[in-house]
């Protein structure tokens, strides 16, 4: 069985108490119960379920997995088993759900938070069912591959917050302390005016699923995700997304305008999609301030992820596990802190179990826009204004999907490919 690396983490870390508490004796006990249910049972959807119950351990709460739902059997299947070795019960037959409504049956379980592990393009819907059924969700990132599908969660992070449900994202720098130590610093001035930025996210490869002919084009796709726009957003949406949330974080808000380029120089193979392999991309700010962004996923080069932000007195550098300041007010972080991936679900839980605020859905949505509007930007060759990538009308996931023919996209021509 393969568990992703936040799975392994949350194994790690968890408590041997509460995975050795028979279901039986759970009447005896006072600690308080939330009930999850994951909707995408892939490793990044394992992997969050055995974080939240991980995170029990420190909020004194007792997670039950309520109901486990995918596209695919298989993945419920692998999910269950992880619950099953780490000495928890396997979630019953009757509460699996597999096919595209099984995102409603699993809202529709008696389940207090949601977990949304599904390739992106599914997010927004999914989220609105779970805001509808008026449940707290974990979100992983991105949470949309389009501008209609920004604004439709946008719509939903509205009517979230009405309900006053609580709703955390899967961009755990947000939850990292070295980070949140950091940034206020920034924002006290320690680093005087930000005037420039720097993010990256560049590495090798990732996996792939090979087609299968006994398989419709749908689910080929939907199984080799990461490598289909419709269902990613490419890679830049996809995993770049955690270094424009920073961005947006130090820089106050939302870019003005981005112009970039992009393309594929080694990602040939039909095995993978249409995407593009690397990225580059100038974003504007307010009070002439800019952030170059790049991202690539090619083999055999050199690797760098991190954030680098200049101001007049200074130059802040973060990363995961590290973040230092140089300037007049030198510092470097040097306390302790959680794995982010499970304090994300510590946060979660507190803030239900207490009721205090807590809502990043539309933070993430427009981080996610950031995102997007590089992709755009970099696909058809135009600069692009907020307000114009914002509003556009390209759709890439459509209202409803089913099994059977997908013609894969065209790659991106820049100078041929249009802007909607």
């Amino acid at each position: 069985m393969q568990i992703d690396r936040r799975a392994f983490v949350a194994a790690a870390a968890a408590s041997p108490i509460l995975l050795g508490a028979p279901r039986a004796f759970a009447h005896l006990s006072r600690e308080p119960v939330l009930r999850v249910a994951v909707i995408g049972c892939g490793g990044r959807g394992t992997g969050a379920m055995l974080n939240a119950i991980s995170a029990g351990k420190t909020t004194g709460c007792r997670i039950e997995v309520a109901a486990l739902a995918d596209l695919f059997e298989d993945r419920l299947v692998r999910a269950n088993g992880a619950l099953t070795e780490m000495g928890l019960p396997a979630v019953s037959s009757d509460r699996l759900f597999t096919g595209f409504d099984a995102y409603k049956k699993a809202c529709a379980s008696d389940c207090d938070i949601v977990i949304l592990a599904t390739p992106p393009g599914f997010r927004p819907i999914h989220f609105k069912e779970a805001t509808e059924r008026g449940k707290h969700v974990f979100c992983e990132k991105p949470v949309a591959v389009d501008a209609p599908g920004v604004r439709s969660f946008v719509e939903s992070a509205a009517a979230s917050r009405a309900k006053n449900l609580k709703v955390v994202a899967g961009t755990q720098r947000r939850h990292e302390q070295c980070y949140i130590e950091c940034i206020e610093r920034i924002h006290r001035g320690d680093i005087g005016k930000v005037v420039a930025g720097r993010v990256y996210w560049n590495m090798g490869s990732l996996w792939h699923v090979d087609p299968d002919a006994s398989r419709t084009e749908v689910e080929n796709q939907v199984r080799n995700w990461l490598y289909h726009s419709w269902l990613s957003g490419d890679h830049i949406v996809e995993q770049h997304v955690h270094q424009l949330d920073v961005m947006r974080w130090v820089m106050g808000g939302n870019p003005t305008m981005v112009r970039g380029v992009g393309g594929r120089q080694v990602r040939t193979d039909p095995r993978f999609g249409h995407i593009f392999d690397h990225f580059g991309l100038e974003f504007q700010f307010p009070g002439d301030r800019f952030v170059f962004s790049m991202c690539r996923q090619q083999d055999g080069t050199d690797g760098k992820v991190e954030e680098v932000f200049h101001g007049s007195e200074g130059v802040a550098t973060m990363r995961s596990g590290f973040a230092e300041i140089g300037g007049p007010n030198a510092w470097r972080f040097a306390g302790k802190q959680r794995d982010p991936y499970t304090q994300e679900h510590i946060n979660l839980q507190n803030a239900i179990l207490k009721d205090q605020p807590l809502n990043e859905a539309e933070q993430v949505a427009l981080s996610s826009m950031c995102a997007i509007m590089g992709r755009m930007a970099a696909y058809t060759g135009k600069d692009l204004s907020w307000d114009e990538a914002y509003n556009s009308k390209e759709v890439l996931m459509p209202d409803s999907v089913d099994f059977g023919p997908r013609p894969e996209a065209p790659v991106a021509v820049p100078g041929k490919t249009k802007f909607e």
